[in-house]
């Protein structure tokens, strides 16, 4: 359950969801439930691929990626996202993204906004989020154990996700997601609070 931000200054990294968290996408995922028949309850790359005619799931992926791609070209940052990924940088933390989206559309996102991480594993690199393989794949490459780094995100699959790989999670408050606030280790609505934090006296071994 969510205590402030107590502990946060032992954390030895950090990874970020990226729509919806590090920019804000303009996307309606409603719509694009609404678009695919896809039930509200169920993931869009779940019902996609649990769909039995091949043609039918060709159709859904290129809505998707439409969806995507759409998105990566209105992509700004969120609110404070950028001074925090710098705050970060000057602590010596490690960053990454870890995404759903296909690598097009987060290459887009990246290079447009120069979005400064130090890996990112989008859904052709590993099993798609709650699934924890992208999160240990991130922590083993930076020889850490799990439990020292966060993962931040703003839905249910972020937190799922990090729960999965023994992580803690952040969420990224919003009018949408309020219910997911006890399922979180640490919530902010702010970047800056994360900074503010981060910019606190170092309790990592020097």
């Amino acid at each position: 359950m969510a205590n402030g931000l107590a502990g946060i200054l032992e954390v030895e990294g950090v990874v970020f969801d990226l729509d919806g968290t590090l920019v804000d996408s303009r996307l309606d995922f409603a719509a694009l439930r609404d678009q695919l028949g896809c039930p509200p309850d169920t993931g869009v790359l779940e019902f996609v691929a649990a769909l039995a005619d091949r043609e039918a799931a060709r159709a859904a992926e290129t809505v998707i990626h439409d969806f995507e791609m759409a998105g990566a070209r209105a992509a700004t940052w969120m609110p404070g996202a950028r001074a925090l990924l710098e705050c970060l940088h000057g602590r010596s933390l490690p960053t990454a993204i870890l995404t759903r989206n296909k690598r097009d559309a987060v290459t887009l996102t990246v290079d447009s906004l120069r979005i400064d991480v130090d890996m990112i594993l989008t859904r052709e690199d590993c099993r798609p989020k709650p699934d924890p393989e992208g999160l240990l794949r991130i922590a083993a490459h930076w020889r850490c154990d799990p439990s020292r780094l966060v993962y931040i995100g703003d839905f249910r699959f972020d937190l799922d996700a990090a729960r999965n790989a023994g992580m803690k999670a952040c969420l990224y408050l919003n009018a949408r997601n309020r219910e997911l606030i006890r399922q979180a280790d640490w919530v902010i609505a702010h970047f800056d609070e994360l900074t503010r934090a981060f910019s606190g006296p170092s309790l990592r071994p020097a």
